[in-house]
């Protein structure tokens, strides 16, 4: 038998409490719901974590995280289905400083065909069908392209993007919202037309105006570049010194969104203290 006496495990009788240890201050996320603009370089895709493309330059300079959720292709509509059914924007939405839609781009490309059976061209079977099908979507694309209705009529892309404010808003109050008109383009898939670009620029601005979130044109950043032909050989995507004016104008966005006080260390770019600003 052990000649230990019995112990005493009732509550009150451990050890010397322990000093509770306080957790580090989580750093705020920028979530970022974007297209490929977003994470294209001059010779293409590019990791998230990229310190060269724009949602990276902007979170360094506030010392940020970032969170960014985006494929190539996406419209308003696809930032909806995002928001309510990715999970990273579920975990990334109560540790948010701010969220930004980089999309519309794609919102006002021209489309020959309805974006439903375009997408369903990736599923064709047999392999030789869907070869055909992809050869023969992508002669035609830049032919019709100049008389083609826009992926995303504005209405539907200034209604996904309410929807979506709407939600977020709806679990995180008054947090701050930024969107963007579309880039420019000089692609010749899409024969270099990009006749629905106002259109969905002056239905977004008007959206924004309305609900109080800034908008940035990604025209006035990029377009001295990619109508220089100096951007991605697509003449769609983006050289890094694009990158960088979009960040510049999304800091100024985020700012006048109320997302951080640029304050005492305005000459790094940093808010005084991005982790406790409210």
């Amino acid at each position: 038998m052990s000649s230990e006496g019995p112990r005493d495990n009732s509550p009150g009788r451990s050890a010397l409490p322990r000093e509770r240890e306080v957790p580090p201050a989580r750093r705020r996320t920028l979530l970022v719901f974007c297209d490929s603009l977003s994470y294209y370089g001059p010779t293409g895709g590019l990791p998230a974590d990229d310190p060269r493309i724009w949602p990276n330059i902007v979170a360094e300079q506030l010392d940020w995280d970032v969170e960014l959720i985006g494929r190539i292709g996406w419209t308003c509509r696809d930032v909806w289905w995002a928001a309510t059914q990715d999970p990273r924007s579920w975990a990334a939405l109560p540790h948010a400083g701010a969220v930004i839609f980089a999309t519309s781009g794609m919102d006002s490309l021209p489309s020959p065909l309805p974006t439903a059976l375009r997408e369903l061209i990736r599923y064709v079977r047999p392999a030789w069908l869907r070869r055909w099908a992809r050869d023969g979507y992508g002669w035609l694309q830049p032919r019709l392209s100049p008389v083609a209705r826009p992926a995303l009529p504005p209405h539907l892309s200034v209604e996904y993007l309410e929807q979506t404010r709407a939600a977020i808003d709806f679990n995180r109050p008054g947090i701050p919202v930024v969107a963007s008109v579309p880039s420019v383009h000089i692609a010749d898939t899409y024969g270099r037309s990009h006749r629905w670009r106002d259109a969905t620029a002056a239905a977004i601005t008007g959206w924004g105006e309305t609900k109080g979130v800034p908008i940035i044109d990604l025209k006035a950043a990029v377009g001295e570049y990619v109508l220089s032909g100096q951007g991605n050989p697509d003449g769609i995507h983006w050289n890094f010194e694009a990158h960088a004016a979009v960040a510049d104008l999304m800091l100024k966005g985020l700012a006048e969104a109320g997302a951080y006080r640029p304050g005492a260390s305005e000459a790094t770019g940093k808010s005084s203290d991005p982790r406790t600003d409210s």
